[in-house]
């Protein structure tokens, strides 16, 4: 007598989250989008996406679990177990993740278009006929079976289903632009509009550099370039009423390409504030705070290596001659 099949219960994926709306996720993941590629790492907190520009400018995306209402990442929660890491298309993704709710998308961008500095508040908030306020069902699930696999984008949606599969290619795990946070030279906390109309100054004359100058007495921080069209400044020196926070241990200048620090506008818009922070080798940080919907919040860094000056081209060959 032949004893009856017994079930094989499918193999679980190595990674799965199921989120009941995409907003959030495509406006911080678009942020990073200077860069075809990024670096992808997947974590039992959430999913970090890193963008690199030779090596000179780096932007990091941390999207936290709470964004997601089921994430699940089948792995020891262990110190010294390797997380799952990879390359992939980040514009095939922004695609992909538009797919669902676009007439949302379509409104959101028209309602961009009429007041380009609302709140972030505002922008995540669904209105009257949003799809989850009509009841309408819908989810997006990012799944991952296995290391080299392709990552899938599965949308449902008003009872149409959708499915994205993406390559994933070896990771380069570039090395991170090094920051040192113990030798700060500064760390001014101001809000990230701000930043962005400072930018917006600058922007019809056509730089190729900025320049940021922080210092201890007015003006405190200062933005200046200058093109084929002519020069500007913009500087913030109202000290408490522009800056919410200011520390600046001595004059510090340094010189950055205008085009990489104006990749950063997609965050300057959608953040509430931005942390400026300088340390000893000239490296600049950009942080800002996103506030997003159900009162949680995410950050978005950015950091920028700088031109180098005469004075340190000549330190080098003096050690050069030692």
């Amino acid at each position: 007598m032949t004893s009856p099949a017994r079930s094989v219960p499918p193999q679980q994926p190595l990674f799965r989250a199921v989120a009941s709306s995409t907003r959030q996720i495509y406006q911080l993941l678009k942020c990073i989008s200077f860069t075809p590629k990024v670096h992808v790492q997947l974590t039992h907190d959430g999913i970090r996406f890193a963008a690199d520009h030779s090596r000179v400018m780096q932007g990091v995306v941390f999207l936290d679990k709470v964004l997601f209402s089921s994430y699940t990442l089948n792995m020891p929660d262990e110190e010294g177990v390797a997380l799952p890491q990879f390359q992939m298309n980040l514009a095939a993704l922004l695609e992909a993740l538009q797919i669902f709710g676009a007439t949302d998308v379509a409104a959101k961008a028209a309602k961009a278009d009429a007041e380009p500095y609302r709140s972030n508040l505002r922008n995540y908030r669904p209105d009257a006929f949003h799809h989850q306020a009509l009841g309408m069902p819908g989810t997006c699930c990012i799944l991952y079976e296995e290391d080299g696999s392709t990552l899938d984008i599965i949308i449902e949606e008003t009872g149409v289903k959708t499915q994205c599969k993406m390559a994933t290619y070896t990771p380069e795990s570039p090395d991170e632009i090094p920051f040192d946070k113990s030798d700060l030279s500064f760390k001014i906390i101001t809000q990230a509009r701000w930043l962005l109309d400072a930018l917006s100054e600058l922007a019809p004359m056509a730089p190729v550099r900025v320049a940021v100058v922080a210092s201890p007495t007015a003006p405190y921080l200062s933005l200046s370039s200058g093109g084929g069209l002519g020069s500007a400044s913009v500087d913030f020196s109202s000290g408490r009423d522009l800056l919410e926070t200011l520390s600046v241990a001595d004059h510090w200048v340094q010189s950055y390409k205008f085009d990489f620090v104006k990749s950063a506008s997609e965050a300057m818009r959608i953040a509430t504030k931005v942390s400026f922070r300088g340390d000893g080798q000239g490296v600049l940080s950009l942080q800002f705070m996103v506030e997003l919907e159900g009162g949680s919040v995410s950050f978005l860094d950015f950091r920028f290596v700088p031109y180098v000056t005469q004075e340190d081209e000549e330190t080098a060959f003096e050690d050069d001659e030692d």
